[in-house]
């Protein structure tokens, strides 16, 4: 049977999921949810990885908690609207943001002193997940592997085209790094999201892509695009005949894009350890897990028994913000390209 993106997607979404009975936890974190919705704001448009993982996330968390998680799509300037939209609000726990690693770590470099935020005006909750990053190519283009893609460059340097769903995401500097590493010259295309990109590298007017592998899947199953290698260490189980850059000769290219949970500044503690418990609680059960998994998600594997805390997660996503400050320092990379 044929499984297309948009099925894979509905079928992500749209499965019920058992009604688990409210955790305990504290009675300022039980106090504080009842009878008041929460926002879940999205820095990215529908349909990508980052709103994915928010509405997975949303109907479980909602009912762990006694209220309603609403998402709430802010798009614009690699998540920096979503950012700050966040920052300013009330520090109450009725407001969350699904952080990426574009908002969360590459932004505070790239955009320098017109970044609206600083890293201590958000508070880290929980890590959801992580996802390789995808580098795919239009099926007519004569590479059918990253090393032929790399002569293909090299042969026509500069007349490539490479697409990413907006300047300054994990995605653009996926394909910095690519052309850094691998010692070519391809013209970055940045797009308004992944779907415009993806269609336009399917239309054959773009060449080369790097995608979110939860958002590419789809097309890369029903071989629209043609999978080259994903950015991780290890291959990933939902596509396992796609090989890693490592194993295509270029280590250096390693980047893993994640999604999880961050506050407005001073939010209370109780509440903050409230929600990641419960985050934790909800990728551990079995039927998300296996959802994750079959759109080519990771675990967070930041604590011993493979979860996360508020703790781990402010430690790693300071890790990122020095790993990929290096990466737009190489690069040279800016906001506007």
């Amino acid at each position: 049977m044929r499984i297309t993106r948009r099925a894979t997607l509905a079928t992500a979404l749209a499965l019920p999921f058992a009604a688990p009975a409210l955790a305990q936890g504290t009675s300022a974190g039980t106090s504080w949810a009842a009878g008041r919705p929460i926002r879940l704001v999205v820095g990215f448009t529908p349909a990508g990885t980052t709103d994915i993982a928010a509405r997975l996330l949303a109907e479980p968390l909602g009912r762990r908690l006694g209220t309603q998680v609403v998402v709430e799509n802010r798009p614009g300037a690699g998540g920096n609207i979503g950012n700050q939209v966040v920052a300013q609000s009330d520090p109450d726990g009725h407001t969350l943001l699904m952080q990426t690693i574009s908002g969360g770590a590459i932004n505070y470099s790239l955009y320098g002193a017109r970044m609206p935020v600083k890293p201590e005006d958000l508070a880290a909750v929980a890590l959801m997940l992580r996802v390789p990053n995808a580098i795919f190519v239009n099926p007519q283009l004569p590479a059918r592997t990253l090393q032929e893609l790399v002569a293909l460059a090299k042969a026509r340097p500069g007349s490539l085209n490479i697409g990413s769903s907006g300047a300054g995401t994990s995605l653009h500097m996926t394909g910095e790094l690519l052309k850094l590493e691998a010692g070519i010259d391809m013209a970055h295309v940045p797009f308004r999201g992944a779907g415009p990109m993806m269609q336009e590298i399917i239309a054959g007017r773009v060449e080369v892509g790097v995608d979110n592998l939860p958002s590419v899947i789809g097309h890369l199953r029903e071989g629209r695009l043609r999978p080259l290698a994903v950015t991780t260490r290890e291959r990933s189980p939902a596509m396992p005949d796609v090989p890693t850059t490592a194993e295509a000769g270029l280590p250096g290219v390693e980047a893993t894009a994640w999604f999880g949970l961050q506050a407005p500044a001073r939010t209370p503690a109780a509440i903050i350890q409230r929600i990641s418990d419960e985050v934790n609680a909800i990728i551990r059960d079995p039927d998300m897990a296996r959802r994750l998994a079959d759109l080519g998600g990771m675990a967070p594997g930041l604590t011993p028994d493979g979860g996360t805390s508020p703790q781990t997660f402010d430690a790693f996503i300071k890790a990122e913000i020095t790993k990929w400050g290096e990466v737009v320092r190489r690069s040279g990379a800016t906001a506007d390209q």
